[in-house]
């Protein structure tokens, strides 16, 4: 847990988007892609996509069944860069709507009691601008 109080965009920088990152790249390598390709469609190094894979990096945060199965069925989706901004923008939203952001939120740092997602609207529902599924 951090000393300080987080805001909800703050987790999901921090820590949401590394581990989403990681389970991209473990799933990405189970469909058989090599360690150069994941780094590049990934736009990360190659040496960091070594460290998802071996457990080193992005480890703070453990996702929930239900948001582990929406990102092996992303990963399907994943081929180019655009995808991948588009399956992450999809995962965000479905973390915030599960409210898996809530409860990572309150693992990561001291809320007050009566901190709920729809008291300061981090779930709030409706499309993402420019993103369609």
């Amino acid at each position: 847990m951090v000393n300080r109080l987080l805001h909800p965009q703050e987790v999901e920088v921090f820590y949401i988007l590394p581990t989403l990152r990681k389970h991209f790249a473990i799933c990405l390598k189970d469909k058989g892609l090599m360690q150069k390709q994941i780094a590049e469609l990934l736009d990360v190094e190659g040496a960091t996509v070594s460290q998802y894979v071996n457990e080193k990096r992005a480890n703070k945060i453990k996702f929930e069944n239900n948001v582990l199965e929406k990102i092996k069925e992303s990963t399907e989706r994943i081929t180019d860069k655009l995808s991948l901004l588009r399956e992450t923008q999809h995962l965000l939203k479905f973390i915030r709507q599960s409210n898996a952001l809530c409860t990572i939120h309150r693992q990561l740092s001291h809320l007050p009691e009566t901190c709920t997602p729809s008291s300061i609207g981090c779930n709030v529902g409706g499309e993402l601008s420019g993103i369609h599924h």
